[in-house]
């Protein structure tokens, strides 16, 4: 039995909040479960420096934990004058992803800026801010299209969503919070497309390595979890 009482396959309840930002071209509140992110998408109308006059934009990412998101404070990176090398991977992560189902000629020489700032978080933030990101990508497209500056259709590709697997007191479950994320045997975050394509994993066996069954149980985990994730972006942008 799962902590939360959750079965195997089950994730913990999602829900996307569009334009939750006033003054940001996208945005999305994305809640998966007790795990809060807010993502904002901002543009710019140049690309960066080493993309000009090359017909090509860019989409980039940041990341970050506001001070009580956790149950203890963290002191801001700002404080510290550098960001962490978690803050760094995660946010290299986001951006990776959302330009998997970029055109970025289609976008032309502009760059797109994801904002992920974690109001709380209870396990999986990387992947609520990839699910959410792509909704507030998609949400600055739209933005953009209204003023004749995009196409949608034409520089989106595909959905992007993410999801975390693990295995936990020797089972394969799906969507893991902290407490399980905290004592998992094996971590894993998967990135996939609508189509099914997989963009990237990420594994780690905490103790004991894992299997190629166990892997391949957390992928069909992570496939039909990533298709309950892009039928709800569907059915929130309709």
């Amino acid at each position: 039995m799962r902590p939360s009482g959750r079965k195997t396959d089950q994730m913990r309840k999602v829900s996307f909040e569009r334009n939750f930002s006033k003054h940001a071209e996208g945005s999305c509140l994305v809640r998966f479960g007790d795990t809060h992110v807010l993502c904002t998408a901002s543009l710019e109308e140049k690309p960066p420096a080493w993309l000009r006059n090359s017909g090509k934009g860019w989409v980039t990412a940041e990341y970050g934990m506001l001070p009580r998101a956790t149950g203890d404070r963290m002191r801001r990176e700002a404080a510290s004058g550098k960001q962490g090398g978690r803050t760094q991977e995660i946010q290299r992560l986001i951006g990776r992803s959302l330009r998997a189902v970029v055109d970025l000629t289609a976008l032309g020489e502009k760059q797109i800026t994801i904002d992920c700032d974690v109001i709380q978080a209870d396990g999986g933030t990387r992947t609520a801010a990839i699910t959410g990101g792509w909704i507030a990508l998609h949400d600055c497209l739209k933005w953009m299209e209204a003023r004749s500056m995009a196409k949608v259709d034409k520089v989106l590709k595909d959905h992007v969503a993410a999801i975390s697997c693990g295995i936990f007191a020797g089972q394969a479950v799906i969507d893991l919070d902290y407490i399980e994320d905290s004592a998992a045997e094996t971590d894993a975050n998967f990135v996939l497309t609508g189509s099914g394509g997989i963009v990237e994993v990420q594994g780690t066996a905490e103790g004991a390595p894992f299997s190629q069954e166990e892997f391949l149980s957390l992928l069909k985990l992570a496939q039909d979890g990533t298709q309950e994730l892009v039928a709800l972006q569907k059915q929130v942008i309709a």
